[in-house]
């Protein structure tokens, strides 16, 4: 069992990992050992998430997701299997731990009288510099 949250536990046999080589630099390592890992967590049928956060968590991992709602994650940053399962797994752990968070909720808010006060100054300090320059700009005309 997996502690995402106090209250979110995930089972292990949730998830599903499989190894591919990693592309990229490493000489002949590379090219004979499998050590990237490739995460399979099948969010929209797991039973261990709520629903709101499962929601969240569809939203904000589409980048992560087959058509199926299965999120795949693949970690190939260190140079061995146990260090990149490791990775992966700390990865989805906090994909759930971000969706778990409820967001805050925005309240609207006016602009001051002061705010107001200061844009319309500056609007008008702005229109003044423009027609002084096209008043300066007919004088050199008429020259």
């Amino acid at each position: 069992m997996l502690q995402i949250t106090p209250s979110i536990t995930l089972d292990e046999k949730e998830i599903s990992q499989g190894f591919i080589r990693a592309s990229g630099p490493g000489g002949q390592n590379v090219n004979k050992v499998s050590t990237a890992v490739q995460l399979r967590f099948d969010a929209v049928n797991s039973p261990s998430l709520p629903d709101e956060v499962k929601s969240r968590l569809l939203e904000q991992a589409r980048g992560y997701l087959t058509k199926n709602g299965v999120l795949i994650i693949d970690a190939q940053r260190f140079r061995t299997q146990t260090a990149n399962r490791q990775d992966a797994i700390n990865r989805l752990m906090e994909l759930i731990r971000k969706a778990a968070k409820k967001p805050k909720m925005r309240f609207k808010t006016r602009p001051t009288l002061a705010s107001k006060t200061k844009k319309m100054e500056t609007k008008r300090h702005r229109s003044e510099t423009k027609r002084l320059r096209t008043l300066s700009q007919k004088t050199y005309d008429e020259e």
